[in-house]
């Protein structure tokens, strides 16, 4: 027992970067939940006084295009500078792009804001989860440290989207006239003190990070004096996590679909009247928060655990394929609603919320399932030389994603709630049901040359 716990600890480098996120995360969800009422809203009461479709357009090209930098910074970080060295620059670009949106006077600050914070996400988000990943030599680890991490992630967007999103219309207002720009300022502040914090935190970070990760993902990792080609095992590596980033689409597609699908049926034939009170439709992204926030640790302890057994943990392919079929019940949770109010009938006929609470519940399980385990797959298999553009692939899945839900949306929107909230699980279920069928070929992509020469 008392080796599991020595095992099991994490350097304090974890816990630098877990509070990066931290940070990160708080100023970045506050600033994009606001920047839509912040452009939309009339000029007598804060805002810039545009239209909601230009709001809209900028909102989702910041959600885009910071899933879609961390290619390029990643890119930077394998092969010509230290991740811990681009992490920081990465924070005061953010910080410039937050204080310009709240000096922004009209579209063209948004856009700088946009830029700024894209290009400074680009250099800090890979590179601090590869910076995570090469703190541990015992890959045994990976899977509990990433859910871990991913806890400290969702405090950051829970403190953002609830303590600072509300700041603009309560301490800050003044008057008819919101807050904006004062949150905007308050969120360059946070990313200045997160750049300090992480610069004294590297103290913590050893060798790790020093060095572009063509060098080595770690101290003790061999390094690369010359650029060779990839082996035909890194190559199988390379191919399975582009093969399970084309999954991560998939998941993220329908993933981003559940929150048009709980904000529109939720609030047409949902009873949100609990005892004389009505539940703010918004809590739906703070049951999700706190189901992330609790399952991270639990979730982290049970595959340590499970990494000790003779037969060793799931395979991550297992993993994600659980994750995908939680995040097909949760859609049959409408499903149930539907029937239970009467299929097809008209608004007056309200479905309990405990459909809508299952609904949450079991999507945040799926996304425990799979979101945080793609980083610790990716720093586990990925060739040193390119490290963190894997990382960036990841994270591109999300863009992909990210950029095609609402076409999907808008295609689902032409069926009836039966037809498209059996047709998206049956999807859902076809995906896991393959990753399950195919888990021992998949798994071997994942073996040396060494080993497939013993076998």
């Amino acid at each position: 027992m008392s080796e599991i716990t020595v095992k099991n600890k994490r350097p304090f480098g974890f816990y630098v970067c877990s509070i990066a996120f931290v940070l990160e995360r708080m100023a970045y969800y506050s600033a994009k939940g606001m920047m839509f009422f912040f452009i939309s809203y009339t000029l007598i009461t804060g805002g810039l006084g545009l239209t909601k479709v230009e709001a809209a357009l900028i909102q989702s090209n910041l959600v885009a295009f910071t899933y879609l930098a961390p290619l390029i910074g990643g890119y930077i970080t394998d092969r010509y500078i230290g991740a811990r060295y681009c992490v920081p620059v990465g924070l005061l670009l953010m910080a410039g792009g937050y204080y310009a949106g709240s000096t922004a006077t009209d579209l063209a600050g948004m856009h700088m804001l946009v830029i700024l914070v894209s290009i400074g996400t680009g250099l800090f988000k890979g590179n601090v989860s590869a910076l995570t990943g090469s703190l541990f030599t015992d890959k045994k680890q990976l899977d509990s440290a990433f859910s871990t991490q991913y806890s400290f992630v969702n405090i950051g967007a829970f403190i953002g989207t609830t303590v600072l999103g509300a700041l603009y219309m309560t301490t800050f207002k003044q008057g008819d006239v919101l807050g904006f720009r004062p949150v905007f300022q308050i969120c360059s502040a946070i990313c200045v003190v997160n750049a300090i914090w992480f610069l004294f935190g590297t103290r913590f970070l050893g060798e790790v990070g020093k060095k572009p990760f063509k060098a080595g993902k770690n101290a003790k990792e061999k390094v690369e004096t010359e650029s060779k080609p990839l082996t035909k095992s890194e190559k199988k590596k390379v191919f399975a996590i582009v093969l399970v980033s084309m999954f991560s689409v998939v998941f993220w597609v329908f993933w981003y679909l559940t929150y048009l699908a709980a904000y529109d049926y939720g609030g047409q034939f949902i009873n949100m009247v609990v005892n004389g009170f009505e539940v703010p439709l918004l809590w739906f992204d703070s049951l999700n928060s706190f189901t992330c926030i609790a399952l991270g640790p639990v979730l982290g302890a049970l595959w340590f655990k499970l990494s000790k057994r003779p037969q060793g943990d799931l395979s991550l392919f297992k993993k994600l394929a659980l994750g995908l079929g939680f995040l097909g019940i949760a859609f049959l949770m409408l499903v149930f609603a539907e029937i239970s109010r009467g299929v097809g009938a008209d608004a007056t006929s309200k479905a309990s919320l405990i459909y809508l609470v299952a609904f949450g519940l079991l999507l945040s399980i799926g996304e425990m399932l799979f979101s945080p385990l793609g980083n610790s797959f990716v720093t586990k298999y990925a060739p040193a030389r390119i490290y963190s553009v894997l990382l960036g692939v990841w994270t591109f899945a999300t863009f992909l994603a990210g950029k095609s839900y609402g076409y999907l949306y808008a295609f689902v929107s032409k069926f009836s709630v039966i037809q498209a909230y059996v047709a998206i699980p049956i999807v859902l279920f076809i995906c896991a049901t393959l990753l399950f069928f195919f888990d021992k070929k998949l798994v071997k992509l994942l073996e040396d040359e060494e080993t497939e020469q013993t076998a």
